[in-house]
């Protein structure tokens, strides 16, 4: 008796291992020891909507320094520049869908002339089967502003703690961060 095998949907990739996350692409190591601002442990797992974890994505991150201000011509606010800080990194995910960064923990950035931003992280992920990259933010469960970011609240309260990420306890400065890319307890996504 034959069996027939049937090949899944493949719509992108699998092209992040040889093509972005080649050894000279990735920075899972965004501080020099000059950087300024307190060291953090980003960690967490990318998982799909039935909780597998996915081996073969991509997640970058994107940040202002720990005095709020972004490594990026546009940003041309009072904030000090640190040029020791690039701001942006990159982590291939491993077997176990998981991925870390070593960074410092962002200032607050300005919304506009009224509003500030709660200290936060830019993340965008990459994987098989996304047509489109998928944008999300990382806020700090610990942070007593994100009452008051103008973006955390435009989110439906019973949806805000999938952007949060704990602090884990009795450890060095550890962060947890999972992306669930569908299903219950989805992250929340941005169109942008």
């Amino acid at each position: 008796m034959n069996t027939l095998l049937l090949t899944g949907s493949q719509t992108v990739g699998p092209f992040f291992s040889p093509c972005l996350l080649r050894e000279d692409a990735c920075r899972n190591v965004l501080t020099q020891p000059e950087s300024a601002g307190e060291r953090i442990r980003i960690e967490g797992r990318v998982l799909d909507g039935d909780k597998v974890p996915v081996p073969d994505a991509m997640v970058e991150i994107w940040q202002a320094n720990a005095h709020g201000r972004y490594n990026h011509a546009t940003d041309q606010g009072p904030a000090p520049l640190d040029l020791t800080f690039t701001g942006f990194g990159r982590s291939g995910t491993g077997d176990d869908g998981s991925y870390w960064f070593e960074t410092i923990k962002p200032g607050p950035v300005p919304f506009d002339a009224g509003h500030m931003q709660a200290p936060h992280i830019c993340v965008t992920v990459f994987a098989r089967g996304l047509l489109n990259h998928l944008v999300t933010r990382l806020y700090f469960e610990d942070e007593t502003t994100n009452a008051e970011d103008p973006v955390l609240q435009c989110v439906p309260n019973e949806r805000r703690a999938t952007l949060l990420a704990r602090r884990e306890p009795d450890s060095a400065i550890v962060y947890r961060f999972d992306i669930v890319l569908q299903g219950a307890n989805e992250t929340v996504f941005f169109n942008l």
